[in-house]
Formats: structure tokens, C-alpha cells, sequence
């Protein structure tokens, strides 16, 4: 991409947080930087700007559900937090805000199509979280992360539905079989544990722990669906 083009990309994306003039495109342009493309010209990857951009994606979004979930308990907005912040989710937005085109590979990487991994394409995101939170301040990211991820999830597919029912219809539809729950329980009386195991088919697909049955088995479901790739929308 021309060095002019990218500059435009770059304050574009930048004014979908809200600032309007951005002379400064260092640290946004930073966030594009794969440690493969880091690696091969010695320069500094995007893994910091991406673990910072995680907790404050995290963050936002866990005081977004708070707010916007007065009623719901810890263990259900776990799970809302869990589909907004995965990585398939992460990615569909940035390949909507063009970051295919902006990720800077190395010549291996990118020949192997790189550009549109799905892994890729969400540090992507995070690290332009981290960045403008450290450029801009958590407000402007704050506004990014809302606007342009979490609102926006929420209006073209309301609320998301639970990992054991994506998983039970993933698997009906795609494997002809319905998930079954293998559950182990832990801990006292005081402190419960569990541990639950989800099988198809008798493959074992993902294991969840929580502080009941339920949040166990939501939490093996949800394994069970990063393990299969599977973002599938509410209906």
C-alpha cells in the first residue's frame, strides 16, 4: 500500500475514536506490526500495544455489560464477556475496519495469506486498542471498542445466545449429534468446583471449570467452540 494511502486508512481509523486531527500516526500505525514483519526488518511488533489493548478491551467491556445488564448474574455476563472479546469476533470487526489491508507481514506470513488469520486480525485489534489508549487516553478508546465493536455486535445480532445452545446447534447441523456433558465435581461445600467435559461423537471437543454445573458446562461449550472456529449469530 502507498505510504499516502495508508496515512488516510490510519487517520480514518483514528477518527472513529473521535479525534479529528492526528498528526501523530506513530504508535496507531505501531499496532499493524507482526512479529513476523518486526522480526525480519528489526523493528518493534505490536505484542505490547496487544497485551495492553486486551485488558483494556477486557475492561470496557465488562463495565459495559454491568451497566447494560443490571440483572444478570457474574456468571452470565462471563459468558456475554466471552463472546464479544473472542477472537472471531475480534477479527470480523477488523476485517469490517479494513485491517487486512493495513497488517504489516513478513514475506512468509503474508504469502500464506496471513493477512486474513483470524488470530492475526484480533491481536490487530487489541494492539489498536492498546495503542490508542495509550496515544489518546482510555476515553477515546473506550469509544472505539463500544462504537465500533461491542454496540455494533449488539445491534446486528442481539444478544448473543449461550455456548451450549450455539454448540448444540453447531453440532446437529454440521456433525449430526447432539453435545453431551461429562461433569465432575470438586472443592467443599463451601468452595464448590466443577469440571465439565463436552464430547460429540465421543470426541472430546472442550473442558470448562466453574463454581457450578451450569458455569462448567457453559465454559466447556465455549472451549469447545473456539477449538471448532465457531462464531454463530443469535437468531
Amino acid at each position: 500500500m502507498a505510504a499516502d494511502s495508508r496515512k488516510r486508512r490510519l487517520r480514518a481509523l483514528i477518527a472513529l475514536a473521535g479525534v479529528r486531527l492526528a498528526p501523530d500516526l506513530d504508535a496507531i500505525d505501531r499496532a499493524f506490526v507482526h512479529e513476523s514483519y518486526a522480526r525480519e526488518l528489526k523493528q518493534t511488533s505490536n505484542e505490547r500495544l496487544e497485551f495492553l489493548g486486551d485488558s483494556v478491551l477486557g475492561a470496557v467491556t465488562a463495565a459495559w455489560l454491568y451497566e447494560r445488564f443490571p440483572d444478570e448474574p457474574e456468571g452470565e455476563l462471563t459468558l456475554r464477556k466471552a463472546w464479544i472479546v473472542n477472537d472471531a469476533q475480534l477479527a470480523r470487526t477488523a476485517r469490517r475496519l479494513g485491517f487486512s489491508q493495513l497488517v504489516l507481514l513478513g514475506t512468509g506470513m503474508r504469502n500464506a495469506g496471513g493477512a486474513e488469520n483470524t488470530s492475526i486480525l484480533a491481536d490487530a485489534f487489541e494492539a489498536v486498542v492498546g495503542a490508542l489508549y495509550v496515544r489518546y487516553g482510555v476515553e477515546r478508546a473506550r469509544r472505539f471498542v463500544l462504537r465500533e465493536h461491542v454496540e455494533r455486535l449488539e445491534h446486528e445480532t442481539g444478544a448473543p445466545l449461550d455456548a451450549k445452545t450455539r454448540l448444540q446447534h453447531h453440532a446437529q447441523a454440521h456433525m449430526g449429534a447432539t453435545p453431551s456433558y461429562v461433569d465432575q465435581e470438586r472443592g467443599t461445600p463451601q468452595h464448590p468446583s466443577f469440571i465439565s467435559r463436552v464430547e460429540v461423537n465421543g470426541r472430546l471437543l472442550g473442558t470448562g471449570h466453574g463454581s457450578s454445573k451450569k458455569i462448567a458446562q457453559q465454559a466447556a461449550a465455549q472451549d469447545a467452540l473456539r477449538a471448532l472456529d465457531v462464531s454463530v449469530r443469535a437468531r
